[in-house]
This record gives C-alpha cells, sequence and structure tokens, in this order.
C-alpha cells in the first residue's frame, strides 16, 4: 500500500523508539511519529516517505492511550528533550525496561537475567547540568534548547528538569546580554560572541558554576555580570569558556575562572569530588547513587583486588569503592578531570588509587605492558561503547569480574556479545532510570570469567 508525503492515515500506536518517537505499521510501512504514545490511535499526516518507513506528525488523536498524560511543560513538543512529558511515568519506565531486554535478547542473542529497573524518586529538577544554546536578535535575548534534530532554538528559561536556579541565572545573563548589545554566536557566519550559557550544580552542598561559551578572549562589562551573580549566594565559581573553532563540540579545552573557585564540590556516597567545567559527572546525583551501589555489588570486592576503572572521569565510581579494594588505576582522556581524579582522591584521603591520563585502549595497554593484573575492570564508555580491541586486550588481562556501566543498551548488547566470545559471560543486567522523561536508560552489568562461579 503506497504512502505519499501530505497523505492522512489512520494509525495504531505499537511501540517507541530509542529516540522517544512512537511507530506504528500501515501496509507494513513503519511509520514513525513523534509525540504519540503506546495504545494511541491516531490520524497521522505523513511529511517524509521512502521505500523503507515514513515520516509523520500527529494530525488527531482518535482514541488516546490508557498510558496518556497531558504535558505539564508548553514546548515539551517542540524541544527535544522530554519525549515522554506525555507519557506515565508507569509507562515510560516499563519501556525502558522493554528496551534493555531486547537489546540483550535480539543484539546480544544472550540469555541474561534483566532486573526490574531502578525508578526515580522525583522525575522532575533532577539535572545537575544544563547547556542551554542563546540567540540574540534586534537586542532579545533567548535562551533555550534545540528542537529535535536541529539547531533552532526553542525558548525555554524554566524547563522542568532543571533546578529552579538556573532560571535566576540565566535572567541575569539575559540582562547583561541585552544591556551590552552581546551578539550570539552565527554558526553559519562564524561570528557573534555568545555561544552558549553553561550551568552546573552540585545538588548535595548547592554550589553552582556559571560558565559563558563564547567565540573570543573576554566578556563585555564582565564586571557586571559577575556582580549580579554573585547576588545568587550558590554561585561558587563564574567561568568563561573560549570555543573559537567551527564546531558543534560546545566546551573546547580553554576555561578560564573569572570569579570565584575554578571547581564546585558534590557529595557522592560519603565522598567529596570536585567537578571542573570539562569534567564527567552524572547529571543525576541520586540516581547515580544508586547505580554506584549495584555497581558496587557486582564488582564483589573483598579488600584484596587490584581494580582498573577506565573512562574514570573524575574517579567517582573508582573511588566510591576504593575502601574495598588494594590497589585502584584510573585511565582517562580528559587532562582536566584526570587532574580532578587526583584531586578527588586527595581529598578523600585515598592513597591506594593512581590515574592516567590517555584512552582507555592505550591506558589499558600500558597497564598490561607494566604487568598490573586486574581482578575487576570497570568499564563506563561513552554511548558508542567500548572498540574491539579494547575488549580482546581486557580478555587479555584476565580479571576475574568486569562491572560495564552503559548509557546505551544496543551498545551494550553488542560489547557483551563480544566478550561472551573472549570467554567472558554476562551475568545480570541492572537497568537504572537515570534520566526520567526523556528515552535514555542506563544499565550496569556484571561479567564474569568463564571459569569463575561468582
Amino acid at each position: 500500500m503506497d504512502i505519499k508525503k501530505n497523505d492522512d492515515i489512520k494509525l495504531n500506536i505499537e511501540d517507541m523508539t530509542s529516540e522517544g518517537a512512537a511507530v506504528g505499521h500501515y501496509g507494513g510501512i513503519a511509520v514513525f511519529v513523534r509525540g504519540a504514545v503506546t495504545g494511541d490511535e491516531i490520524i497521522a499526516h505523513i511529511i517524509k516517505t521512502s521505500k523503507r518507513y515514513c515520516i509523520g506528525i500527529v494530525k488527531e488523536i482518535i482514541t488516546p492511550s490508557p498510558s496518556r498524560i497531558e504535558s505539564d511543560c508548553p514546548v515539551s513538543d517542540k524541544c527535544g528533550g522530554c519525549a515522554f512529558r506525555n507519557m506515565t511515568y508507569a509507562e515510560e519506565l516499563r519501556y525502558k525496561q522493554s528496551r534493555v531486554e531486547n537489546a540483550i535478547k535480539r543484539i546480544a542473542h544472550l540469555d541474561v537475567p534483566v532486573k526490574d529497573i531502578i525508578a526515580a524518586d522525583k522525575t522532575d529538577g533532577y539535572r545537575n547540568k544544563a547547556q542551554y544554546p542563546v540567540k540574540t536578535e534586534n537586542g532579545v535575548f533567548t535562551a533555550g534548547f534545540y528542537a529535535y534534530k536541529s539547531h533552532r532554538i526553542i525558548p525555554c528559561s524554566e524547563c522542568k528538569l532543571q533546578p529552579k536556579e538556573f532560571t535566576k541565572i540565566l535572567n541575569v545573563f539575559k540582562k547583561w546580554a541585552e544591556k551590552n548589545g552581546i551578539t550570539s554566536y552565527d554558526e553559519n557566519k562564524g561570528s557573534g560572541l555568545l555561544r552558549h550559557i553553561y550551568l552546573r550544580k552540585a545538588e548535595k552542598t548547592g554550589e553552582i558554576m556559571a560558565c559563558a561559551v563564547i567565540n573570543g578572549e573576554s566578556l563585555t562589562d564582565e564586571k557586571f555580570l559577575i556582580e549580579e551573580l554573585k547576588k545568587n549566594e550558590n554561585v561558587k565559581s563564574v567561568c568563561v569558556n573560549i570555543n573559537r573553532a567551527d564546531t558543534n563540540v560546545i566546551l573546547s579545552e580553554e576555561t578560564k575562572t573569572v570569579w570565584g573557585k575554578d571547581t564546585i564540590t558534590d557529595e557522592l556516597l560519603g565522598k567529596r569530588f570536585v567537578i571542573s567545567p570539562n569534567s564527567f559527572y552524572q547529571v543525576n546525583r541520586s540516581q547515580c547513587e544508586k547505580l554506584y551501589t549495584v555497581a558496587g555489588e557486582y564488582a564483589a570486592l573483598t579488600g584484596s583486588e587490584t581494580v582498573v576503572d577506565l573512562y574514570c572521569g573524575i574517579g567517582t565510581i573508582g573511588l566510591s569503592l576504593s575502601e574495598k579494594a588494594k590497589r585502584l588505576f584510573g585511565i582517562e582522556i580528559i587532562p582536566q578531570a584526570v587532574e580532578n581524579a587526583r584531586l578527588n582522591a586527595k581529598l578523600n584521603e585515598v592513597d591506594n588509587a593512581e590515574y592516567f591520563c590517555g584512552d582507555a585502549f592505550s591506558g589499558a595497554n600500558e597497564l598490561e605492558k607494566r604487568g598490573i593484573s586486574p581482578d575487576v575492570i570497570i568499564l563506563d564508555p561513552p554511548r558508542k561503547g567500548c572498540q574491539r580491541e579494547l575488549l580482546e586486550l581486557i580478555a587479555k588481562m584476565a580479571p576475574k569480574r568486569i562491572v560495564y556501566v552503559s548509557c546505551d543498551s544496543a551498545t551494550l548488547a553488542r560489547d557483551l556479545e563480544i566478550l561472551d566470545g573472549l570467554g567472558y559471560k554476562a551475568k545480570e543486567v541492572t537497568p537504572v532510570d537515570m534520566f526520567p522523561r526523556t528515552p535514555h536508560c542506563e544499565a550496569v552489568c556484571q561479567v564474569l570469567r568463564s571459569d569463575m562461579n561468582s
């Protein structure tokens, strides 16, 4: 059955995709529709067609799904963030659970127990980091988020996922920008000063870092901006990140502190951690503690083990386990994060940890050359997962256990299948909802060497 652009078709929504779009089938063709919910019966207006799939928008909801709710955000249907704001949290958790289970079965082709997903205690205000693209036009400053798969800014200064203080800080930047006629960065021309407003909050201590990402060397009327930001007593650091490159990467490696501290400090599982602008730190602290607790259980340390923490960031996972390890080695590619990890070890009086700057493969290779034989390896890679060469090297190092923390169940499943062929069997997976109201789901897996029973 042919579907043409601008056709209106009746569609039953069967499932959700990994990007949060709804999907149904019409005449055997998959039709993807953002804003619909599993169980909806809708009229979809087709905006794009191909031989294999079509893309539509919701024109009419004929019969709403039992899982459909009214979104409480005026821009959730436009912004690329909260894809599940019109869905009950129970249905969101069901979807995320099934997504992890299906990835293990269909991609890894493994029969691995997947425990019930660990739900979030709160679904709003949990993000401790925000990156706002900005635009100034006719003297008016706008900050918000990019529309789905575009660089068109959707104005949003009161995001439901961000702390309320971030709105007040954005208003300060607005006041400063409009007072001084600050220009915004134009991607096409490579001109304009202000690119992004980048904010971080340490949830436990309340400390906030405010950072302006600029296409230049300095801020206009810097003193005014600092004095206004200082009126918020939780702002402890004001930074400028200098990014003059023609790139979509938000932060460059060059950051200078113009007022206050170079870092902010948070607490996680009883330990303190300093956080720099470029450092990786989980955006949901309370769920992060649950995730790391499971990771600790899967590591099963007794005090005699050597632990290697690949992709260690500022050292959070490894340091949270350091008291139960004999030795701890961390590898991280971002120099500033390595400095933070070393500082965090000192801050928490951990003297059995050593950190190296480099990518995961070269760092693990260096440890292997030094004759370091890990009992436990922790993997917390980016969304793309691990390269095969790294997994082969890990198998060569022959740890008893691998604890794999993943932000993408598809790449986790791919890597588990590779590890299975290298003599490492996935024993159990626990999904953790780190990012409520979005399609993203974290998972942690215990992987054992084939000759190990526990």
